[in-house]
């Protein structure tokens, strides 16, 4: 049975410095890590951007094309692989949450409005006069990660900062998550939703921890999410199961009872109605 890996940053970065930190050229970074090219996840964030090639990059079973100006960014436990063709470039970065958080203190990285879901989008496709807005920063990153200079990593994480404030920008025009009290609930209710949905599978279980109504927290979910607050719990739970099925480690009944299911039936028949596939056909699907 076959495991996709989970890599932390150490996979990537050979600096005993800087090992919750690593940036890279697209093209440097594929001569010595071909192995991302099948699929697999991180336990730390990702940001990815193309500058010239094309392909396809799939990330927990969303495609999307890459074409110049395609930037990436994917939270921890994401999983993703692309096929890429052979004038690909770009840059990669790859960093902890602990590094981040611990840095800025005060401001957290999921302060960000493109990470505060799993339901937002990973993909935006910086025009190429929107390109030059935050090419010069990789670019800067790439020239002092070169270096061994006095407070490199203060300056590495200060100018990956400045990335973030751009994407932040270009994010909010993109998909109009403008700053809304709303986005505070949505925030509490997923980190809620991260530790409980294997238990706790009915939304008026969150709106009681949020001491809010059911009818408020559905309303709060369609504002920000265009979902109810069940579609939502299910959307997490469906692509936990997805990802279990992929890594094959599991029998299909020990799956539906790793997320909460102990009528295997039942189970089939949830995953049926919300993907079209069986678990069993999805498994084979994907393989």
């Amino acid at each position: 049975m076959k495991k996709y890996p989970i890599y932390s940053v150490q996979n990537f970065s050979c600096n005993d410095i800087h090992r919750e930190f690593y940036v890279n050229t697209f093209k440097e970074h594929l001569k010595s890590h071909s192995f991302i090219e099948e699929p697999h996840r991180h336990d730390s964030y990702l940001m990815v951007f193309f500058t010239n090639g094309s392909g396809i990059h799939e990330i927990d079973f969303d495609r999307f094309d890459i074409k110049n100006g395609s930037l990436f960014v994917l939270q921890p436990g994401q999983m993703h692989h692309w096929s890429l063709s052979e004038d690909i470039e770009g840059y990669v970065i790859i960093f902890s949450q602990e590094l981040y958080n611990l840095y800025f203190g005060q401001k957290k990285i999921n302060d960000y409005n493109f990470y505060h879901s799993i339901h937002n989008r990973p993909e935006m496709v910086f025009e190429e006069n929107e390109m030059l807005k935050v090419l010069p920063f990789f670019n800067l990153l790439i020239e002092e990660n070169k270096q061994n200079n006095k407070l490199q990593l203060d300056k590495l994480l200060n100018i990956l900062d400045c990335i973030h404030i751009e994407i932040s920008r270009k994010y909010s025009e993109t998909y109009s998550h403008q700053a809304h009290s709303y986005n505070i609930k949505i925030d509490a209710f997923e980190q809620l939703l991260e530790h409980n949905f294997k238990a706790e599978k009915a939304p008026s279980f969150y709106a009681e921890k949020l001491n809010i109504t059911l009818k408020h927290l559905n309303r709060i979910c369609n504002e920000i999410l265009q979902k109810t607050a069940t579609e939502v719990i299910m959307d997490r739970v469906i692509l936990e199961i997805k990802r279990m099925l992929i890594d094959k480690q599991l029998a299909v009944n020990e799956v539906a009872y790793k997320v909460g299911y102990d009528d295997y039936s039942y189970f089939s028949r949830v995953f049926k109605k919300q993907t079209g596939f069986s678990p069993t056909e999805f498994r084979n699907a994907v393989r």
